[in-house]
């Protein structure tokens, strides 16, 4: 069977495609090219490109002698324009909404398991297989994800919006070891990337100095940094699209005159009036929350029961938290014991109690008590 392997440069998909080939498949490797650094003229806060070559480019070398070392095919395509209509235009109107998207999740929807996909049919090939630590699981005549072997490094989170299609043409060799084996068969294969360092920052577009990043498409705004308890203006910002809820590094809020010295944390965005809020020291009292409402779901299963006991997910490599979920009309009400920062615009994923993925949203209301406290 001839199955098309997202080849991206790194070990863990270089490790996936000779594990595959291992079991038999006539392995296809392809590049993916979904971003123009040079085009979109965003080297400002990025520490890895330099005048000749960007990164991309740079993992696409890789990825050519890791195909040649393991003796496949490799192709090259170009996502560029899917990638910035799907993917960053949102990624940034959210961010000028003042919510704090997540682009790796649709990066992986539209990108890697739709456009990525079709580009394999079009070359005759109908499954295809990714680098990601998760499990394909099929139950009840339905597909399913499923979390890893090594949970530390389990990516069902970024994978909560891909549908049952999407998964059931899609496998996961990595998903039952952990990454020191993925290293260490890299290293008995004598791979050029053996050592290469993991990929971070936002999918495709990598390592930023992420405030200078956004300056290229939201210009900076100062405005005021207000105490939520007082009122009181207390120092300025620099936009507030540039912060995160809980942040209390980098404000540039110093001695304040008749003021008690301790540490500022924000707590809210108001992005309409470009207003940061911020509170001393205990954050509980305006980060915590016990309901929030989901909204553009996907639920794997359309006979999918409900209500029912979950676990949920609210941020990556945060530990699943206990709660109910109940679907009414094209939401999901999700109520729980209280958590702290839950925030809009991230995903809320919901795991059953068999540990499958059974459906995700984005979060688009949060409430304490049934005040809405949105953050």
């Amino acid at each position: 069977m001839k199955v098309l392997i997202g080849l991206s440069g790194g070990v863990d998909s270089a490790v996936a495609a000779y594990l595959l080939k291992k079991q038999g498949y006539e392995v296809i490797g392809c590049f993916m090219r979904n971003w123009d650094a040079f085009a979109n003229n965003d080297f400002l806060g990025n520490p890895t490109v330099n005048d000749d070559q960007c990164p991309q480019e740079k993992d696409y070398q890789d990825a050519q002698k890791v195909a040649k070392q393991l003796g496949i095919e490799l192709l090259r395509v170009d996502f560029i324009k899917e990638y910035w209509d799907h993917v960053f235009s949102f990624f940034i109107s959210e961010y000028q909404s003042g919510r704090t998207p997540n682009p790796d999740i649709l990066c992986n929807k539209y990108i890697k398991f739709d456009a990525f996909y079709e580009f394999a049919k079009s070359k005759g090939i109908d499954t295809i297989a990714m680098g990601h630590y998760a499990k394909r699981v099929e139950k009840d005549g339905h597909y399913y994800l499923a979390k890893c072997y090594d949970e530390n490094k389990d990516q069902t989170y970024f994978l909560s919006q891909i549908n049952e299609a999407q998964i059931k043409s899609c496998l996961f060799p990595l998903g039952d070891i952990d990454k020191s084996e993925v290293r260490r068969i890299a290293h008995e294969l004598n791979l050029v990337i053996a050592d290469k360092k993991d990929s971070t920052g936002v999918c495709f577009i990598g390592e930023r100095n992420f405030r200078e990043f956004l300056k290229n498409y939201i210009p900076a705004q100062k405005g005021n940094i207000v105490d939520i308890d007082t009122n009181k203006v207390i120092g300025t910002h620099k936009g507030v699209y540039y912060y995160t809820i809980g942040q209390h590094k980098g404000l540039g809020i110093g001695g304040i005159s008749g003021e008690t010295a301790s540490g500022w944390f924000i707590v809210k965005k108001d992005a309409k009036k470009n207003i940061l809020y911020v509170t001393r020291g205990d954050t509980q009292k305006y980060l915590m929350s016990n309901k929030c409402i989901v909204r553009k779901l996907n639920i794997i299963n359309p006979n999918e029961i409900f209500p029912q006991e979950v676990g949920v997910k609210f941020r990556y490599r945060q530990k699943d938290h206990p709660a109910t979920i109940n679907k009414v009309g094209d939401e999901i009400i999700v109520t729980y014991d209280y958590y702290k920062a839950v925030t809009t615009g991230q995903e809320a994923v919901f795991y059953n109690k068999d540990g499958l993925l059974i459906a995700s949203g984005t979060i688009d209301e949060v409430y304490r008590d049934d005040e809405r406290i949105d953050i």
